[in-house]
């Protein structure tokens, strides 16, 4: 009978679509080098875990448990964080290319994006109280009914947010970025 609870592993340079990646619960792992690209790991439990320079483009995370994880250097593209178990749900991204994923509707309160790209990802009425795009390119992200009160993207780029449609009290741009916040009356800005 298979181990259902993985602990404490170093899990280094499996291709999944190859090898089986059997459904557990797995916590306080690391996952190095490791291809999931277009796997289902819908239910599995991650928590406290970390995936560095991973390939999970198009993997299916319906109803899947992301407690506590770090993504390093990863590649995610299209990934619908929105089918994921809301309970727990925390994650931080740095150096992660997240272009055409979803997180509609998601609870990001606090979530720190670093050195990524989430260009024509959906941020549609979702919560980012307080979360943090630091040096992000946000090219053609959509942001709408969206809560970005205290959220911080003096360092981001390319964002384009109506600030009529979505709620942007206390939230921190940078002086360069003022246009992204004035795109929808179509003028020109010259320094």
């Amino acid at each position: 009978m298979p181990e259902k609870y993985i602990y404490d592993q170093l899990i280094d340079k499996i291709d999944f679509t190859k090898n089986d990646f059997t459904k557990r619960e797995y916590e306080q792992c690391v996952f190095t080098n490791c291809n999931f690209s277009n796997l289902d790991l819908s239910g599995y439990k991650f928590t406290n875990c970390e995936f560095i320079n991973c390939n999970l483009s198009l993997i299916k995370l319906e109803q899947t448990s992301l407690q506590d994880i770090k993504f390093n250097n990863c590649k995610m593209l299209g990934l619908q964080f929105d089918t994921c178990l809301q309970f727990g749900l925390s994650f931080s991204f740095e150096g992660c290319v997240l272009n055409h994923s979803s997180f509609f509707k998601t609870k990001l309160k606090k979530t720190v994006f670093r050195n990524s790209q989430l260009q024509e990802t959906d941020f549609a009425e979702c919560d980012l109280t307080g979360a943090v795009f630091d040096y992000c390119d946000l090219f053609r992200a959509s942001f709408d009914n969206t809560t970005l009160e205290k959220a911080d993207f003096r360092t981001a780029q390319n964002y384009s947010i109506d600030l009529e449609k979505n709620k942007a009290k206390k939230a921190k741009f940078s002086i360069d970025g003022v246009s992204g916040l004035l795109d929808k009356y179509d003028i020109s800005i010259e320094r």
